[in-house]
């Protein structure tokens, strides 16, 4: 059996991780508000149509922002028509999924969805369709505390407290043909930068000449880079927006999916690179951003906001007929072999929190979810939710930097590592916790070194494994799960070797 030694000292960190980096995507897309957060008449509804026991495993993630409401829908929406009496609310043609959007669920539904959960919300405004006054509007309408028409409106739907949202996004993959409202990078660019300016000056927030900042909490303000890095415009639309913007963003966005392409020469060893190639796509609109920051002399920090990223592989030819309200679409059940790479991206995120400060699996339920729901019916975790809600829950604090010396093999994308771990340290919770995927086809011995952190003891140890990779889970049959392993010894309280089935991925958590 092959050997792998992997290396972490306290003192060799490579950042903090933000809470936000564990954060989820509501579309108005299938079934992801309708039947999916939001369903009237369900037996565990309560009394403002929200569905307890998508909430109760919500809470079992450990979500801690959820960005809304689009995604592709954002573009052609006019927020106006989501708030107010439901009786007047139009209905509308929704263009980016041929869908009925009836707008029984909107801005007011979400905030108090979101105080519900426990979830902080991140808005976005239309950059599509929508102007920079209506940008401007919808942060007043939820951040400002009346005395105006607009804000006054707000208070006559029901919330009397402003919602003062902190987090936005200005447009969603405004650099995509498929977009409503598409523009090229220096349009974009420029109306972004007067939406921004609008949206704080809203928000009550200015600069005197000396320097002297008022107003309000400032808002956290998320540009729109590229959708994917096989875009031909990537990276050079980031740069051009972020040249506009830079002053005035605080995160450049970025989305990704991944997907098992049966097409592929190797399909699987494919597949198992993409959290190799993941990292190389953070890592180039890293150096963008470090370009534009020296470039404009700015001594500011810009971070990233991975808004949109997941595994999505289904291709089969809609089945559900157009304009059909909340139509089955995207509803992806994950196999193993998909948990397996899963495990592997939130492993990149973690590696790379010092410049992602923001995550957003897209999406919380039913379409591409960890979550799935039935019409009137039950719930299940589908296999991805695990990797999540372990990493959420205890993978907080501070990512180590590793050292491993793993062997390689060939995918698309170029060299993958066999073995792709995260190790992470929580001072305050006096924890440690290492995540790692055995990509190879053979059992791999691992001698883990966890250098001071001082005398470690082990609590808990979880594996994944199947040898069916295409086993899913359903309505009723849990069965990919993680197990239970008996809890390896600490030798000079930091050394510790595991046995790392092949094709599985492992999870320890250490105190002190």
């Amino acid at each position: 059996m092959k050997k792998v030694k992997i290396f972490a000292d306290k003192n060799l960190a490579i950042g903090k991780i933000q809470p936000t980096l564990y954060g989820s995507f509501i579309e108005h897309l299938g079934r992801a508000v309708y039947e999916g957060i939001y369903e009237p008449g369900h037996p565990t509804a309560d009394e403002d149509g929200f569905r307890g026991d998508v909430i109760g495993l919500i809470k079992e993630l450990n979500v801690p922002i959820v960005r809304y409401p689009g995604g592709n829908f954002l573009s052609g929406y006019d927020w106006r028509d989501g708030v107010g009496p439901r009786d007047k609310r139009p209905t509308r043609l929704d263009l980016a999924w041929f869908s009925t959007e009836t707008n029984e669920f909107g801005t007011d539904e979400f905030m108090k969805w979101c105080k519900k959960t426990g979830i902080t919300p991140m808005m976005a405004v239309n950059m599509g369709t929508g102007t920079v006054k209506d940008a401007a509007q919808l942060v007043e309408y939820c951040n400002h505390a009346g005395g105006t028409a607009i804000s006054d409106a707000r208070r006559a739907n029901g919330a009397e407290e402003p919602y003062n949202v902190r987090y936005w996004c200005i447009g969603n993959e405004m650099d995509g043909p498929w977009q409503i409202g598409h523009l090229s990078a220096d349009d974009y660019g420029k109306k972004a930068l007067e939406a921004a300016k609008v949206m704080r000056w809203t928000n009550g927030e200015f600069k005197e000449e000396n320097g002297r900042t008022w107003g309000m909490q400032p808002l956290k303000l998320i540009v729109s880079g590229s959708s994917n890095h096989e875009m031909k415009t990537f990276p050079e639309w980031d740069r051009v927006v972020l040249e506009h913007t830079y002053p005035q963003v605080d995160y450049l966005s970025m989305h990704r999916y991944y997907m098992y392409d049966r097409e592929d020469r190797d399909p699987l060893e494919d597949f198992l690179g993409s959290a190799d190639d993941m990292n190389e796509y953070i890592g180039t609109l890293r150096a963008t951003i470090e370009y534009v920051r020296a470039k404009v002399r700015s001594a500011k920090r810009v971070h990233i906001s991975f808004d949109e990223w997941n595994i999505w592989t289904v291709n089969a030819p809609r089945s559900e007929p157009l304009w059909k309200k909340a139509p089955h679409l995207l509803e992806d059940v994950y196999t193993f072999q998909d948990a397996l790479v899963f495990a592997g991206l939130m492993n990149t995120l973690l590696n790379n929190c010092d410049v992602v400060h923001i995550g957003c699996l897209a999406q919380l339920v039913n379409v591409i979810a960890p979550i799935m729901t039935e019409k009137g019916g039950g719930v299940f975790r589908q296999t991805s939710f695990y990797p999540f809600r372990y990493l959420a829950n205890y993978a907080t604090g501070e990512t180590m930097r590793t050292f491993s010396d793993p062997d390689l093999f060939g995918t698309k994308y170029g060299s993958a590592r066999e073995i792709n771990e995260s190790v992470t340290h929580d001072g305050a919770r006096r924890s440690v916790c290492v995540s790692v995927c055995n990509y190879a086809q053979e059992d791999r011995e691992a001698e883990i070194e966890l250098r001071s952190f001082g005398d470690l003891r082990a609590v808990e140890y979880v594996e994944m494994t199947d040898p069916d990779l295409f086993a899913v889970n359903g309505f009723g049959k849990e069965k990919v799960v993680p197990h239970e392993k008996a809890l390896p010894d600490v030798k000079d309280g930091s050394r510790v070797i595991l046995r790392l089935p092949a094709m599985s991925w492992s999870f320890l958590r250490f105190t002190y």
